[in-house]
């Protein structure tokens, strides 16, 4: 079963699509580790990475997850393009449709950017994060990575700690690990917490211990200051305080919880270095499980499995 032409978030996306994207995505780990990571699969494709935003991890595991498959792979930067004269996001699309991209990966500030670009080209749209939509694979990626190590989703009790208000990737991930059977709590300031968020699936927490109890898995946030209009809290050692996660903190959790965040960390603010550092993070391997997981949606979307 195929996902698709496009990904563009996870709210509509059904449990057996999901589950092909991650047994896909196991076929493709291995070659990662190998001397020679360089497989046919999308030979004679192309794929753009179209990031309007600043972004290291999911560009770069993009770019080397196109590589791996023999895609010809080119990053557009907008801010030495045409962008800078005023071209709109339809025209620059539509100019490097006409280049022949097969895929285009959309990092964008206005939430629906990816949706809209659908409805100008014929390549396929994967959205690599949407204003405060939607960040589909690191949710991916993230439950991914899970499996991996928990060898199951469902019947997890999973905390999603921070500001989930302005988090995308908040928001993708209720909705993946709920459809897959995980139990989703949410905790972080009164001002960051979305309205009726229980409609999307997630459980709110009194506070960030009762999330964190008996937990199997804890996702930590940034916080996303760039995207602030006003302080919505008083201080970040206020936040670090009453929703940072510590030693003490996580030790509420089960003794093999898995400790998540997408990055980049902000040290002693989100996370305690100890915890960072520690035996139950799994941090980096979330950044190698990115790349199986955008191969794997690659494939899906313009490769054999079509």
């Amino acid at each position: 079963m195929l996902i698709g032409k496009h990904l563009l978030g996870l709210e509509n996306v059904d449990k057996k699509d999901i589950e092909n994207i991650l047994t896909t995505a196991e076929s493709f780990i291995d070659i990662i580790d190998r001397d020679v990571k360089k497989v046919p699969t999308l030979r004679g494709k192309t794929v753009i990475n179209l990031f309007y935003e600043p972004s290291t991890r999911t560009r770069t595991s993009f770019e080397l997850a196109g590589k791996y498959l023999s895609a010809d792979t080119i990053n557009f930067s907008p801010s030495t393009s045409s962008v800078k004269k005023g071209e709109s996001l339809k025209d620059t699309a539509k100019t490097l449709e006409m280049m022949g991209a097969d895929a285009i990966v959309i990092r964008h500030s206005s939430s629906g950017a990816a949706s809209y670009l659908t409805n100008h080209v014929n390549a396929s749209v994967v959205n690599a994060g949407d204003g405060t939509h939607e960040h589909p694979t690191q949710a991916l990626l993230d439950m991914f990575t899970v499996k991996r190590f928990k060898g199951r989703l469902s019947g997890l009790k999973v905390a999603v700690i921070g500001d989930i208000l302005h988090s995308r990737v908040a928001r993708s991930n209720i909705y993946g690990f709920s459809k897959m059977g995980s139990d989703v709590y949410v905790s972080g300031p009164n001002t960051l917490m979305p309205f009726q968020i229980e409609e999307m699936g997630a459980k709110v927490a009194d506070n960030v211990e009762e999330a964190v109890k008996d937990a199997d898995v804890v996702i930590a946030l940034r916080i996303q200051m760039e995207r602030q209009k006003a302080g919505l809290f008083p201080s970040e050692r206020e936040y670090s305080k009453l929703f940072g996660i510590d030693i003490n903190k996580l030790s509420l959790a089960k003794q093999d919880v898995l400790l998540l965040h997408p990055g980049p960390v902000n040290r002693g603010i989100e996370l305690s270095s100890e915890v960072i550092d520690g035996n139950r993070s799994v941090i980096n391997e979330q950044v190698k499980s990115g790349v199986a997981v955008r191969m794997a949606i690659l494939y899906l979307l313009i490769g054999g499995a079509r």
